[in-house]
C-alpha cells in the first residue's frame, strides 16, 4: 500500500508523517508526502525532531503533488484548522481521509513553546500512524467501506 500524506506546504506535518510511516511500516507499505503549494524546504525543526527520534531524514524534501513517483492507494490530508487553513482538494477515485493537525510552523512564542508544537504534531501523527498500521493488512481490499470507516476514525485520535 502506498500512502500519500498531503498538506499545503509540505515542510512540516506531511514530512513528519512520511518519515514516521516509512520507519514504522512493514515491508510492502510505503509513504510519500507532498503539498499543493510546496514551501520549497523542509522546516529545520521537523528534521531535528525526526533525527532525535532516530528516523532517517536523507532524501526528504518539499515537493508538489504533481511530482509524485507513484499513484497512492490512500490520500491522507493533514491540514489543520488553525488560521483558516484550507486543505488541498484532490480529484480522482483514490480513497482519502483527513487527519487534521495544526501547523507547528505557525507556532509562536519561545523556542520551547515552538518545539512543543512540533512535538505535539509528531505525537498525534505517530499515534494515528501506529493505529493505521495495526489495521488488518487486507482490510482495504476485503472491505473498502470498513477500511474507510477505520481510517476516518483514526483521524479523530489525539496524542
Amino acid at each position: 500500500m502506498n500512502v500519500l500524506f498531503l498538506c499545503t506546504g509540505n515542510s512540516c506535518r506531511s514530512i513528519l508523517a512520511e518519515a514516521t510511516f516509512n520507519a514504522l511500516a512493514p515491508a510492502g507499505m510505503w509513504a510519500m508526502s507532498a503539498g499543493s503549494q510546496p514551501a520549497g524546504y523542509v522546516h529545520p525543526r521537523s528534521l531535528a525532531l525526526l533525527a532525535r527520534e532516530g528516523f532517517a531524514t536523507e532524501g526528504l524534501y518539499s515537493k508538489s503533488w504533481s511530482d509524485l513517483p507513484r499513484v497512492p492507494d490512500l490520500i491522507v490530508t493533514v491540514c489543520g484548522s488553525a488560521a483558516g487553513e484550507t486543505c488541498p482538494v484532490v480529484l480522482g477515485k483514490v480513497p482519502r481521509t483527513h487527519w487534521g493537525v495544526d501547523d507547528p510552523a505557525k507556532a509562536t512564542g519561545s523556542d520551547a513553546e515552538i518545539d512543543a508544537a512540533f512535538a505535539h504534531a509528531y505525537r498525534v501523527l505517530r499515534a494515528r500512524i501506529e493505529a493505521f498500521l495495526a489495521l488488518p493488512g487486507d482490510l482495504a481490499r476485503r472491505d473498502p467501506a470498513a477500511f474507510q470507516t477505520a481510517v476516518d476514525r483514526i483521524g479523530e485520535l489525539s496524542a
